[in-house]
Order: C-alpha cells, then structure tokens, then sequence
C-alpha cells in the first residue's frame, strides 16, 4: 500500500503525463499529415497484402539517412489506430503493416477520401489563426480567423480561389459520405418532396445525390456568387448565388447541412425566418448538423464535437448546439415542432415543421 507521500507523488505523475500528452497532441496530428503526404496509406493499399516494413521502405522516396525513422512514425500511427500491425512469425520475421477503417478513409481514390480535409486544415492560413485564439478573447475582434487575416473566412475565400476551392472539395466530399447515409438509411426524409433548396449546397454534391435516387426532386444549390459561378445546371438541378441572411428561394421544403453552426443565435434566427418564408406550408426544413451530446461511453465522438465547436469559435465564432439550444433557434424562428433523429456519426438530422 502507497503511503501518503507516494500516493501524493503518484498523482502528481499522472497528472504531469495528462498535460504532456496534451501539450504534444498536435504531434498526432503531424505524424498523420506527413503519411498522407508520402501516400503511405495508397502505397499499402496498392500491394494488396500485408506489407512488410523492408518493402515499405523500398517502396518510399526516402533518403538513405531517413530510412530508420520509418519504424518510429509507423509505430505512433499504428498506436493512434490508421494501421494495424502484425508481427513477425516464423516465416515471416517483419513486422506487417494493413489499413484500417480509418486509414482507407485517407486513400487517394476512396469515393469519400479525407485526404483534401488534410490539406485545408493544415494550410497556414486555416493553422494560424490558432495562435490568436488567447488574444481574440481580450479584444472585440470578431473571429480568431479574422485576428490573423484581417477579414472573416466567406471574404477571404472568395478571394482566394485556392483555400475556395479546398473548401468546396472537403464540404463535396462529406456531402457524398452524409449523402450515401442519409438516402441509403433514412429514405422517407425525401418521399414526397417535389422541390428542394440546398442553402450552402457548395457546388451541388448532396444534390447530385438526391436527384439521382429521387429524379422526381427539382433541387436548387443556393451559395454565394463565388461559390455557384459558372458551375453546369442539369434538368434537376439549379445553381442560384445569394445570402441566406437576405433571402432563401422558395421550394417545397429547404435543405441547411453543417450551415447553423457557423452563424451566431441571432443569424441563424434570421436564416431560419428566411427558410420559414421560402418553404410551402407543408412543407420541412432538413437541419443536417451536430446536436452535442456528452456521452461518457464514446469518449472519442464526444471529443470529435468539442473539437468541431472549438473550430467553429476559430473560423467564425460559431457554435455546436446541444437539443435544448436548437430548439430555442426553432421555435424563435416561428417554428412549430421539430424531430432529432442521431445517426451514428458526427450529425444528426432534425426536421422542423412551420
């Protein structure tokens, strides 16, 4: 048994390793970004077997000196789950490496691939910012964003085609994987539906998607100008440039994924007026966003939302919102009811009735 002063040492310990792990948690991070850019993940899938560290290694464009490092970053990405490890054996005396769920998440290829996400949120632009956050919090400034770029993320991305179209390409992509969910699982959430608006649809995955499963759908893909410009309309599918704080075009019902959290209470009031104006008197709005929930029992989904809600205070001031908090938004909006429906991943849906 401890006694009182080893007992005292002993947490003492603890608590200095919780605050280095969290001080080098960026490291995490990092380590997953130089995979990605070394196509370790695609260079294992490509084999098509278990791969061993010697024909990893040959099959990278490493310097003669740097060779002996490979086993040092395989091991962290392996402890934080993005490959698995399997050991020598007789036959086999390596160490094999496979993909995991996570990993194939990071292939080139993959119909939902993260791989672009890698490259908007590791930019300088989108990193620095971070390093005004404690600043931003003294000052009226309205957004860590806009500390270090000296305007808010909509201007400056629609200035800047390269960080615009990293945007587009993460929000495509997610479109697509929320997209293949919702239509494969939740399929009565478009029967009947006529006539759609996408508000902040990007350049149209979701709806895409939506037309393709459901032709009898007219969809419009409602975004700023930039966003929308130039982009192909089909028989389904309508691209119109506006502000959703102005006015919302009028369908059947009207469609917002991951848009709320980046406004304010009082914009996404004036937002959901707009949508309580546009739609048919029957007609639903489809609210696809994160409803934050602190569930002890999935430690790593809780910590994925905290860390959405602290992006959306750094990128806009915005914010992640428990139940009680969306339906102070709804039913200020003029709203008469709404539904949660959770899904297993970072969303939710919630369908609110006029």
């Amino acid at each position: 048994m401890e006694t009182e002063g080893e007992e005292h040492a002993s947490k003492l310990l603890r608590a200095q390793n919780h605050v280095w792990n969290h001080i080098l948690k960026f490291i995490n991070s990092v380590s997953l970004k130089c995979a990605i850019e070394l196509s370790i993940p695609d260079i294992i899938h490509n084999y098509g077997q278990p791969m061993s560290l010697s024909q990893l290694i040959a099959s990278l464009p490493l310097h003669p000196s740097k060779i002996s490092f490979i086993t040092r970053l395989m091991k962290i990405l392996t402890h934080s789950g993005f490959f698995s490890e399997h050991h020598a054996t007789p036959n086999q005396p390596e160490v094999m490496y496979l993909l995991t769920d996570a990993s194939m998440l990071l292939l080139k290829d993959h119909p939902f691939s993260m791989k672009p996400v890698t490259q908007l949120i590791f930019n300088p632009v989108m990193m620095n910012p971070w390093f005004q956050f404690s600043t931003w919090f003294t000052n009226e400034t309205p957004s860590p964003f806009h500390s270090e770029n000296g305007m808010g993320f909509w201007d400056f991305a629609g200035r800047e085609p390269n960080i615009n179209n990293h945007f587009n390409e993460v929000m495509a992509m997610d479109s697509r994987l929320v997209s293949n969910v919702v239509i494969e699982k939740y399929k009565r959430l478009f029967e009947g539906i006529e006539s759609l608006v996408d508000v902040g649809g990007g350049t149209g995955t979701m709806a895409k998607v939506i037309v393709e499963s459901f032709p009898h759908v007219k969809c419009i893909v409602f975004d700023l100008p930039h966003v929308v410009a130039g982009l192909e309309e089909t028989q389904n599918i309508k691209y119109v440039g506006g502000d959703m704080l102005e006015a919302i075009p009028h369908a059947g019902s009207i469609m917002l994924k991951w848009v709320l959290h980046d406004w304010k209470d009082k914009e996404c009031v004036k937002i959901l007026k707009n949508c309580k104006e546009a739609i048919a008197s029957d007609g639903r709005v489809l609210i696809i966003d994160i409803v934050m929930e602190n569930k002890k029992e999935d430690h790593e989904l809780t910590e994925a939302q905290f860390f959405f809600d602290m992006y959306m205070m750094m990128l806009f001031a915005g914010k992640e919102r428990y139940e009680k908090e969306w339906a102070n938004l709804i039913l200020s909006a003029g709203f008469s009811n709404y539904k949660i429906t959770p899904t297993v991943g970072l969303v939710s849906i919630i369908e609110v009735y006029p």
